[in-house]
């Protein structure tokens, strides 16, 4: 009898696995994820984990609108299988293209979305721009993220001056809209989708050394002095634009910082997997 009830409880946990879906960065590819997708199969057997295959390689400099709009039909699909809910995750560039895709389909069934060292307020740093764009000075780097042209690649899409607010405000397309720094027919909306989440999980940390500010991952950023404003002292969070504080006061928002860890070690680095993200993957 008490192997039978061993055998029913283990069987039970195995089916009571919500399914994942991951995302993953930029200038990479859904491969690039098969480690974080192997070991939750190990540790949690017989979840479904379904790791997007799109936007791979060039095509992640692809305008993140566009993106959000392609991706969305996988979403659905997904969301639509499994209407007792499912986890998100993304990471880096993935992470907020995971965001914003929950925010444009506010009929969504996740339940937890993971954060993985993305650039949920922004980016602006050197080594980051660096890597896609070797011939593009820091300072004047605006000048072509904030045009007509810039707008078509992801980085422009947020890439966040804070030397530059006014030009930001005026010409990006995608981050002011989607953090409801800017208003629009879907702020109410992005908010809604953001809130009824069970929790919302942002990790990142200050060795990251590519997301810049490191603290973007966690919705901190530059002031207008260059100085970085944890959230909870910035407008998004004050006035709730997206719904931080209400998740925060209902302790659905979950802020981890993990010290030495470099960037591209986040989807690597299976001991990030086991402490900090099979809690919520139930």
């Amino acid at each position: 009898m008490n192997s039978i009830f061993i055998f029913v409880i283990f069987i039970t946990k195995i089916l009571c696995y919500k399914p994942v879906i991951l995302l993953h960065g930029i200038w990479t590819g859904f491969e690039s994820m098969d480690l974080i997708k192997a070991r939750i199969e190990e540790k949690h057997p017989g979840t479904i984990v379904y790791n997007i295959d799109r936007f791979n390689g060039w095509s992640s400099l692809d305008n993140m609108n566009y993106q959000v709009q392609q991706i969305s039909d996988d979403f659905t699909n997904y969301t639509n299988m499994h209407l007792d809910g499912l986890h998100l995750l993304g990471y880096s560039q993935g992470a907020l293209l995971a965001r914003t895709i929950l925010q444009a389909n506010p009929n969504h069934t996740i339940h937890n979305f993971i954060s993985l060292s993305g650039p949920q307020a922004g980016q602006y740093g050197t080594q980051f721009l660096h890597l896609y764009f070797p011939g593009l000075a820091l300072e004047t780097a605006y000048e072509l993220f904030y045009s007509r042209v810039g707008q078509h690649t992801s980085v422009g899409n947020y890439w966040n001056d804070p030397y530059h607010t006014k030009l930001y405000m005026e010409y990006s397309k995608y981050l002011p809209y989607v953090n409801n720094e800017l208003p629009s027919n879907s702020s109410q909306q992005f908010k809604y989708a953001l809130t009824k989440l069970r929790n919302m999980v942002l990790i990142g940390g200050p060795d990251d050394n590519v997301i810049t500010p490191w603290q973007s991952s966690q919705f901190g950023y530059y002031d207008s002095n260059g100085t970085v404003v944890n959230f909870m002292e910035r407008d998004i969070f004050k006035d709730d634009k997206i719904g931080l504080k209400t998740l925060y006061q209902k302790k659905k928002l979950k802020i981890i910082t993990v010290p030495g860890v470099d960037h591209y070690q986040w989807h690597l680095n299976m001991s990030i997997v086991d402490n900090y993200i099979l809690q919520y993957l139930d």
